[in-house]
């Protein structure tokens, strides 16, 4: 079965897109894992989806899968590639876009200079919304935020104190003194992982610079340190906005860029760039076939 895609990133954080409208795509964890493989596949963070809605009053559907092959609810900077996707494929002229994800609708706009801003759905701050297992935990108040005290298997056991938050995926944010010496590698997958996040957690480590600029690094769910993560970076804004110490609205640097966030209280925007990068075609079923850590030896 041989699939067109296209290969887009926004901020470094890239995707392989692929047109559910026009081709037929069934996805399986075993086809994301070989589009995603940097060295035998076409290599990206995700992959992304555009297929025809379920929602009467969306334009179209937006899945996204992990590179470790699991589906996810939603993905920030793809959101702005989606919009692109759309537009240059002449899938839709429309202007915004209502796309549907799998917690609910998402209002997407294409700017004049380029740029996409993207409504990022409802923010949310209870723990069970993650879910997250808090019962025994630390907890202090900052502000309007609860930060909660986990506690890591690490040499020896240190605890890291959190914010917890699902913006239709979910994050745990930690501030840091300095984004470039945090222990990201270490302590993300110990914390992405955790048993009290029951569908294991995004991970952010947030340097505050002033009011209105953080310095960012996400350890993402499924993909590992990215070079961009969109709802991380609005996790990261939200939840800085409710400890008091930022103002809205909010320049993000990750090592792909910059975003802009903006907050209300409850509803996220976030705008930055999306580009092309190639296009092309693959034959799936043969490449899952060539990539020896997804095939049964003889």
């Amino acid at each position: 079965m041989r699939w067109n895609f296209t290969k887009m990133h926004g901020a470094g954080n890239d995707f392989v897109v692929l047109d559910g409208v026009r081709q037929a795509i069934e996805m399986t964890p075993e086809r994301a894992q070989a589009l995603a493989h940097r060295q035998f596949g076409v290599g990206c963070d995700q992959i992304l989806l555009v297929d025809t809605p379920l929602h009467p009053e969306a334009d179209f559907r937006y899945r996204i899968f992990n590179a470790d092959g699991g589906e996810v609810e939603h993905c920030g900077n793809g959101t702005r590639c989606f919009v692109r996707f759309v537009h240059e494929q002449k899938l839709s002229s429309r202007n915004p876009l209502r796309a549907e994800i799998a917690t609910g609708l998402i209002t997407l706009e294409a700017l004049p200079n380029g740029n996409v801003t993207s409504e990022m759905g409802q923010t949310r701050f209870s723990a069970a919304d993650l879910p997250f297992d808090i019962e025994g935990l630390p907890t202090k108040t900052q502000g309007e935020e609860t930060l909660y005290g986990l506690e890591l298997a690490t040499t020896p056991p240190q605890t890291v104190w959190l914010s917890a938050l699902a913006i239709s995926n979910p994050h745990a944010v930690q501030v840091v003194a300095e984004v470039e010496a945090a222990p990201v590698a270490l302590l993300g997958p110990l914390i992405e992982s955790h048993p009290r996040f029951a569908h294991r957690v995004n991970v952010g480590f947030m340097q505050i610079v002033d009011a209105h600029t953080i310095y960012l690094r996400v350890y993402e769910r499924g993909a590992g340190e990215t070079l961009a993560c969109g709802t991380g970076a609005c996790a990261a804004v939200a939840t800085g906005i409710r400890r008091g110490q930022l103002v809205s609205p909010v320049r993000v640097r990750m090592h792909g860029g910059w975003l802009t966030v903006a907050f209300d209280g409850t509803q996220l925007h976030m705008t930055g760039p999306a580009t092309t990068v190639f296009s092309g075609s693959i034959d799936i079923d043969q490449l899952v076939a060539s990539i020896p850590s997804l095939t049964s030896p003889a």
